[in-house]
């Protein structure tokens, strides 16, 4: 580590002199600029004086840069995260969140075509609010057969049976926040329309 600091150390140097000379200033310039002298200075860009915070941050200044692009330091890491999808039961779920416990997100893919003609309900502990993207999501809740339509949301308890899928054969993207407990959203859903395009029985809308 002290070599590696060493290095980076002595090529301030030549980088300050090279910095000064793209700039066309001269050391008194730069003296005048940062209030440093002009014998520190060359010595600085010399390599006979070592760089200090206090002398590195007016040059970095002075010259437009960063202190880091001053002393060279090494580019940090890729920022992006990078998640890796979960297919299940033919639905793509794309985790945004990486930390235990909480509440999850998650980004679900329908593909076109994946439609299944009888809803399997499901009930587990949790609670769990859906945003719908793209496309128009089925949700069975209980005695509820409701469709959403993007920009429609509903949440629910998931010890209520219940059950997701496409509404027809067009793909559907939607979001879910999952967890132990949440903040409650308002219900913005219909209904499914039976065949004369009134709900049919049981599917009243859930309050507000």
């Amino acid at each position: 580590m002290d070599d590696d600091l060493g290095q980076a150390l002595t090529a301030v140097g030549p980088r300050l002199r090279a910095l000064r000379r793209q700039r066309n200033t001269t050391l008194a310039d730069l003296s005048a600029a940062t209030g440093i002298s002009v014998s520190t200075l060359s010595r600085l860009e010399s390599g006979a004086r070592r760089p200090t915070l206090e002398l590195l941050l007016p040059l970095a200044r002075a010259h437009g840069v960063t202190l880091d692009e001053l002393v060279g330091a090494p580019p940090t890491g890729d920022p992006r995260i990078h998640l890796r999808p979960i297919t299940r039961h033919g639905m793509t779920m794309l985790p945004l969140t990486r930390r235990a416990g909480g509440i999850q997100a998650y980004k679900l893919v329908i593909p076109a075509g994946s439609r299944r003609s009888e809803p399997d309900l499901q009930t587990h502990e949790g609670y769990e609010w859906l945003y719908v993207l793209n496309g128009r999501l089925r949700l069975v809740l209980g005695a509820h057969d409701l469709v959403l339509s993007p920009g429609e949301a509903a949440e629910f308890d998931t010890r209520v049976p219940h059950w997701f899928g496409a509404a027809d054969a067009e793909p559907v993207e939607f979001l879910s926040l999952f967890g132990q407990q949440g903040e409650r959203a308002h219900l913005r859903a219909r209904p499914a329309t039976g065949p004369t395009g009134a709900p049919p029985p049981g599917t009243d809308r859930p309050a507000e």
